[in-house]
């Protein structure tokens, strides 16, 4: 005779019986442990195991450094990987997400932890995953130092997962981004990779509007299914921004251009008294933008929603535009001047659009 549970009567209850696999996540341990080991760098071993993990900062060639932490995760477009399998590229989105957001203000990024959580542990899948973590780990200079796996049977579905980051940076005290800003002052725009990590609850709903497949060939690049385009992950600006902090020391201000786009960004590194006023014809969108704004979006809420092609913004002196640009370029940048500063009008915009944005794409 059985219990209601489906367990022999007298049978001990174990934790596998309420679907929460203790040896699958040792498992994975065991599988990531070398992707660990390979982000490396000076002040961290990358050792996997321990209940903390420990970072010199003396080791990393700091003498007086202020820390800097940023936490994000991927939002919805995570339900593209789920939908899709493909899984290796979103670990890089979550990384991303985190270092882009400290090298604004001019921090080095030193080391980075995760949070994973899913319905049911399969640690081929998770293994996948984390090795997007360490590819993205990689091409910021971070430490994978450490995270947390959590299987949570009954609160995600079986193959739901999500994810979270956890990035630690450093820049020397007198180093610290923002500077001053003041009109007259140029602003350039580094080309994203596409949509990056925001408003993809919008994609997924045009997506199901038009009725498309994940594995038909996207409408914008009919070299690649639409799924694998739309999991274009997003682009890391870590070595190219300090490349041009460090050998020109004249970025004056640095903005991050994620949700909300530079409408609601660029505001928060500039001066009260000061607009960003930003020519959109200066701007070249990938083809995904062109698609997406053949929808009858409004060019306002497409600024709002996406980065429509500028995933960094950063601000310089005008006699400074050339040497920064090519500082960035030589890191493989694509940087176009897209607007000057100027004195904020009275109860005026932070932000002042001319122009109109290039999306020559349609349905």
């Amino acid at each position: 005779m059985k219990a209601k549970s489906g367990r022999a009567k007298g049978q001990p209850t174990s934790y596998a019986d309420a679907g929460v696999d203790i040896d699958a996540g040792d498992a994975l341990v065991d599988l990531i442990a070398p992707m660990a080991r390979a982000t490396r760098r000076r002040g961290a071993d990358a050792e996997l195991g321990g209940f903390g993990a420990l970072f010199d900062l003396k080791a990393a060639g700091f003498k007086d450094p202020i820390l800097v932490a940023t936490t994000d995760g991927v939002g919805t477009k995570l339900k593209l990987a789920i939908d899709t399998g493909i899984l290796e590229t979103v670990g890089i989105d979550l990384v991303a997400m985190c270092v882009n957001d400290l090298i604004v203000q001019g921090a080095e990024p030193l080391f980075f932890l995760d949070y994973f959580a899913t319905g049911r542990l399969d640690p081929k899948a998770g293994a996948r995953i984390v090795k997007g973590i360490a590819d993205g780990c990689r091409q910021a200079g971070a430490a994978l130092t450490g995270g947390e796996t959590a299987e949570m049977p009954g609160f995600y579905a079986d193959n739901d997962f999500d994810l979270a980051g956890f990035a630690v940076g450093a820049v020397e005290r007198g180093e610290v981004l923002p500077r001053p800003v003041a009109p007259g002052d140029v602003v350039l725009g580094l080309a994203s990779s596409g949509v990056h990590s925001n408003g993809f609850s919008l994609v997924r709903k045009l997506v199901a509007d038009d009725g498309l497949s994940l594995a038909a060939p996207a409408p914008f690049d009919r070299k690649r299914a639409l799924g694998e385009a739309l999991l274009t992950p997003t682009r890391i600006y870590v070595e190219s921004v300090l490349h041009a902090i460090r050998t020109t020391g004249a970025i004056k201000a640095l903005a991050h251009i994620t949700g909300g786009g530079i409408t609601d960004n660029l505001p928060r590194v500039i001066p009260d008294a000061v607009a960003a006023r930003i020519d959109l014809a200066r701007i070249r969108p990938p083809a995904v933008f062109g698609w997406l704004g053949g929808h009858d979006i409004a060019e306002g809420e497409m600024l709002r929603t996406f980065n429509c092609g500028v995933g960094m913004v950063a601000v310089v002196a005008p006699a400074d535009a050339k040497r920064v640009t090519a500082a960035l370029a030589a890191k493989g940048e694509t940087v176009f001047e897209i607007g000057r500063i100027e004195p904020r009008a009275a109860k005026g915009d932070a932000v002042v659009y001319t122009g109109a944005l290039n999306l020559t794409g349609r349905r």
